[in-house]
């Protein structure tokens, strides 16, 4: 068999957009790359700190995400990501900005979440600030007003929030662990009608176990969407064959 080549690097499924950021990224979460076992293809957007995405949403860093995309594109990935749940507000304008699919949230993850679930149940969506999630994430998101969701932030914590969003250099796992099973704990038991849930935040992952242990409820999160992804692409992976000789 003949393969046709043309590019630099090969292998790469799904691309992913990282913040600028310098804070600890621990096995089981999207910016260690440990976490896959298939390769990701990275790619840091310059000044993007979490703070200006999730607190500030500023659209003044839409262009740099657009030219991340569009740079992970040529560089042959099949898909691309983002390491923020809260980019899903310019889901559209990311989409269109390339001609691979583009999935920037776990957030999308909420209409199908919410199909599984009996009449009557609703998805719950844990976030790193409830206080900065908007409705035009939801609808980036494709979350409708036909959607019951409810929200819970772990900005009422002391540790995982502030370290993430303040970009701090050390983490506390194991407090970090502890405030997500106390937030997790209180939201279920305050909505007996969550039948499942989210995890909005790409740092978060390391401590879905934990979670799905304490509720016993189905939990998804941006790497049970990367690895659908992945399984949707991976054999169509270039180099493709080359013309019959």
């Amino acid at each position: 068999m003949r393969v046709r080549g043309g590019q630099n690097l090969y292998g790469f499924s799904v691309g992913i957009l990282m913040l600028d950021t310098q804070f600890p990224r621990i096995p089981g979460e999207m910016g260690n790359a440990t976490t896959f076992d298939f390769p990701v293809r990275y790619h840091r957007v310059e000044g993007a700190s979490p703070d200006k995405v999730v607190r500030q949403g500023q659209r003044a860093l839409l262009p740099s995400f657009l030219e991340g995309a569009r740079f992970l594109e040529r560089e042959g990935v099949r898909a691309i990501t983002t390491n923020c749940g809260f980019l899903a507000k310019f889901q559209a304008e990311m989409a269109a900005a390339v001609s691979i699919p583009v999935f920037t949230s776990a957030l999308m993850l909420v209409p199908l979440v919410h199909r599984m679930l009996a009449p009557g149940r609703a998805v719950g969506i844990l976030t790193v600030d409830a206080s900065s999630l908007r409705p035009d994430h939801f609808s980036g998101a494709g979350i409708g007003p036909d959607i019951p969701t409810v929200v819970a932030g772990l900005e009422t914590e002391k540790e995982f929030t502030r370290v993430m969003l303040d970009n701090l250099l050390e983490l506390d796992v194991e407090a970090a662990r502890a405030e997500h099973l106390a937030v997790v704990g209180r939201m279920v038991e305050s909505h007996p009608e969550i039948g499942a849930i989210v995890l909005e935040c790409t740092n978060m992952p390391p401590y879905r176990a934990d979670i799905q242990r304490l509720t016993g409820l189905p939990v998804f999160d941006i790497i049970t969407l990367v690895r659908m992804v992945h399984e949707a692409v991976q054999h169509g992976l270039p180099p493709h064959p080359g013309p019959s000789m």
